[in-house]
């Protein structure tokens, strides 16, 4: 059950709207397909331990860390454009959609102000909020390269949102450090993992209305 003060919800994307982990993989499988599959595999673990983190993060890593190569923004970005193009026709399948929270949030967008904060990239996010038919029902949308805990506190800043109207909903453990860092509370969905992080869990949400 949703508390009354609450009037701004900050949605994650990825595993809470829309069911997309295992096609990211695919995406990174694809886009990486010339390098050795064990050093794939590598950042596969490293990207569903980390599912907030952007894919420009993550190949970072891929690089710095796991074939122990300098890279240029350039490299990452060529790599993320690519990987982009990958997601955009794969990710366009209403299928994917998580339908106990895109319930609510079609049921709901009235009540409050709904802002979405993602680690993917923020120009593809808003391609697949309109193509598959769920933007209008969000106040922004915003994404990666710009950490999440940063957009979460821009929206804070710019919207002039108190803390304590606020929540932020998410699957990973990098939802909760944005919200932590910027003094909301968290509430945790689709991870179990999460539920001794934070002190609120969503099991379903056919009981969080008021």
């Amino acid at each position: 059950m949703i508390d009354k003060k609450i009037k701004i919800i900050f949605w994650d994307f990825d595993g809470v709207i829309l069911d997309s982990m295992p096609i990211r993989s695919l995406g990174f499988r694809e886009v990486l397909k010339k390098y050795d599959k064990n050093i794939v595999d590598k950042l596969l673990e490293y990207h569903n331990e980390n599912g907030g983190l952007s894919r420009y993060n993550k190949f970072r890593y891929f690089y710095n860390e796991l074939l122990s190569i300098k890279c240029t923004e350039a490299d990452v970005q060529e790599l993320a454009d690519e990987f982009s193009i990958i997601m955009l026709k794969l990710l366009t399948n209403k299928d994917l959609l998580i339908k106990d929270s895109v319930k609510y949030i079609t049921n709901n967008y009235k009540n409050y102000n709904f802002h979405i904060v993602s680690g993917s990239d923020g120009t593809e996010l808003n391609k697949l909020a309109i193509n598959l038919e769920i933007a209008r029902y969000f106040k922004s949308i915003s994404g990666s390269p710009t950490p999440k805990n940063e957009l979460v506190s821009h929206i804070l800043k710019s919207q002039n949102y108190n803390c304590k109207d606020c929540i932020l909903i998410g699957d990973s453990k990098n939802d909760f450090d944005a919200a932590y860092s910027n003094n909301i509370d968290f509430y945790g969905y689709n991870n179990i993992d999460l539920k001794s992080m934070s002190k609120f869990y969503i099991n379903s949400f056919d009981n969080f209305n008021y």
